[in-house]
């Protein structure tokens, strides 16, 4: 039986899987503080989930490379990681003050090794961006092609309602090498 893990779920707790939050309300069944995993590492043992849920998660995080690193080290290999996020330049990626960080398309690639081929930061994990999906409002962007979207997203706020991604953990871990980074698909869903 797979194993799943629903990661700083809060109150979106799911049956059938392992619900961990930093609080301790009804339904978590592993309580740890996400933003602390270089201090402390998640309760879990190595090669142990094979798919992680974190909605609307990482923009909360200081520190989101340990927590990426942590979730490596107990992920089985391939497992795959979906992440939903605000996009970085919609409201919604800043409204929130609890929101501490922003993502684009491109900022899952610093959570594999090839795109340290320039500088260490000590960050060991290694997961492959396997597709990102950027949902986009249907009625602004009907009958447009697909670079006139893009052209759109990169220049102008608010054109992306959501981002979801999909990760899957490499193990081993590659090495920092630019020649390994291989782009992910991205796809516009119209919504």
């Amino acid at each position: 039986m797979s194993k799943k893990l629903n990661v700083g779920c809060g109150r979106n707790v799911i049956a059938d899987w392992i619900n961990l939050d930093r609080m301790a309300l009804p339904g978590i069944d592993v309580v740890a503080d996400i933003d602390q995993c270089a201090e402390q590492p998640l309760p879990l043992p190595d090669n142990h989930i094979d798919e992680f849920l974190l909605s609307h998660v990482l923009e909360h995080l200081q520190n989101p490379l340990p927590l990426m690193q942590e979730l490596h080290r107990i992920a089985a290999p391939n497992a795959v990681a979906h992440i939903r996020v605000p996009y970085g330049s919609s409201d919604d990626a800043f409204e929130d003050p609890t929101h501490v960080r922003q993502y684009f398309h491109a900022s899952f690639g610093y959570f594999s090794q090839p795109f340290y081929w320039r500088a260490d930061y000590g960050y060991r994990g290694d997961w492959h961006t396997e597709r990102v999906s950027m949902l986009l409002p249907k009625i602004d962007n009907e009958g447009l092609s697909v670079d006139e979207m893009m052209l759109k997203i990169r220049t102008l706020r608010n054109q992306v309602k959501e981002m979801v991604v999909e990760l899957h953990a490499i193990k081993p871990a590659r090495e920092p090498l630019a020649e390994l980074q291989r782009a992910p698909a991205i796809e516009l869903v119209l919504v």
